[in-house]
């Protein structure tokens, strides 16, 4: 199976950074993520990935929830990446760069660089923004609309890709008897006139050591759907249940196939988030050690756009009908589910809290282990993108706990396959032409 390690901010609980083991201010520390990419360096991951939003992405609702947040300092991540490159050697790096606040020629040199850097580890995410909090930092009121950010980043995907073609692997030449620098027969100028964008090329950059950058998507709407099946290399998804993961990898696959490529070409990656102790009792109470640290304030924030403000309602009293959700079909789920489950309100936040709203497993290395097996088995999964609760001590135990299971049952590599990301990805080299 592929397995990626996705780094944000100190761990996907909402109160990681108050775990005692957590570094409070090691999201702004180059120390802290160069350690976590060596580690899953030496065992063998196939990337680490660094998600990434421009811009603090919430309101302060409850008030006085925000300052009890972590999500709001933390390094670039492509400036990150760069430097990550020259300090690993296997280990694939990803990041999300937005195609709604940069442009192509941006994205493409970039990358392009940080694959030469690394010597061809390098992808990149690709998202649209959402946030009204991204728009503020980018001259607008309010962010683009749905339609228009996803019909920009399809053609923001095609331009990126044209402009990392300009140049044939062999191109330069660098003859010093004769002068010539190039070989201006494999010189390809995208010249790209479209409605979003017009880039004439080429890119200032050689072809990079894995012929492209691989990419990565995450959206599971229609239209990311769609730029999935087209371009990406990776998907990123985050369902729950194994039926729905099974549907919506079999959806991409089928897509993938219909744009003319092999289903093979395209992996998909669930994101799981695992507390695992020797016992199931000892991984339990991992999981409640940390629901223990959450604030009520920053717990309430998770669901104020969904369910209101219920500060004057009891935490461990029931979950009130919603009162004017900004989310209506969310939040209807989330009272159907607390009616369903008896829930209470501090019942309702620690569930989100546990790992950001992804899938939670909690075990024993043999349980954990099972569940992932099952998931490749049934075609729901080519791998998993591990969401630690808490940096260094999640990734850590699964390192230590679960890796070993895995390898024992013939599910994970022992050594990398190749020096590239693509390769010990299992794809094909790309076709120069």
């Amino acid at each position: 199976m592929k397995l990626g390690l996705s780094l944000r901010y100190l761990g996907y609980h909402m109160a990681a950074w108050r775990h005692p083991d957590v570094p409070a201010d090691g999201a702004i520390h180059f120390d802290y993520f160069l350690k976590s990419a060596r580690k899953a360096e030496a065992a063998r991951f196939d990337m680490v990935f660094f998600a990434d939003g421009i811009g603090v992405r919430a309101d302060d609702k409850p008030e006085g929830s925000l300052c009890r947040d972590m999500k709001n300092a933390e390094l670039e991540p492509l400036t990150l990446l760069a430097a990550l490159g020259a300090c690993t050697s296997h280990v694939g790096l990803v990041a999300t760069a937005s195609t709604t606040y940069n442009e192509p020629f941006h994205i493409a040199r970039k990358f392009a660089s940080i694959d030469h850097i690394s010597g061809g580890r390098a992808g990149w995410n690709v998202v649209t923004s959402w946030s009204e909090q991204e728009a503020w930092n980018f001259n607008r009121d309010a962010h683009l609309g749905y339609e228009e950010r996803y019909e920009r980043a399809l053609e923001f995907v095609e331009v990126v890709t044209k402009l990392w073609d300009s140049w044939e692997p062999d191109a330069f030449i660098r003859d010093k008897a004769s002068g010539v620098f190039y070989d201006p027969a494999k010189l390809h100028v995208p010249h790209h006139v479209g409605k979003h964008f017009k880039v004439r090329g080429p890119l200032n950059s050689a072809r990079t050591p894995q012929g492209r950058p691989v990419i990565v998507q995450a959206g599971a709407s229609e239209q990311g759907r769609e730029i999935a099946a087209r371009y990406a290399d990776v998907i990123y998804s985050a369902p729950h249940a194994l039926d729905a993961a099974k549907a919506f990898y079999a959806d991409l696959k089928a897509r993938a196939v219909r744009h003319g490529r092999r289903p093979e070409d395209l992996l998909i990656l669930p994101g799981i988030t695992t507390y695992v102790g020797h016992t199931r009792e000892e991984a339990a109470e991992k999981l409640a050690f940390l629901q223990r640290l959450i604030h009520p304030l920053t717990g309430l924030a998770t669901l104020y756009n969904h369910m209101g403000d219920l500060r004057d309602h009891d935490l461990d009293g029931p979950v009130p009908p919603p009162v004017n959700p900004s989310m209506r079909s969310m939040a209807a789920d989330l009272y159907k589910v607390a009616q369903t489950e008896n829930l209470t309100i501090r019942q309702l936040y620690e569930r989100a809290a546990a790992g950001n709203g992804g899938r939670i497993l909690v075990g024993t290395p043999n349980e954990i282990a099972d569940d992932m097996e099952r998931w490749m088995d049934e075609g729901a999964a080519d791998g998993f993108n591990l969401c630690p609760a808490t940096v260094p001590p999640g990734v850590d135990d699964f390192i230590e706990l679960v890796l070993p299971e895995l390898r024992r049952r013939g599910r994970f590599r022992q050594a990398y396959e190749g020096r590239t990301l693509r390769e010990n990805l299992g794809l094909l080299p790309l076709d120069p032409s």
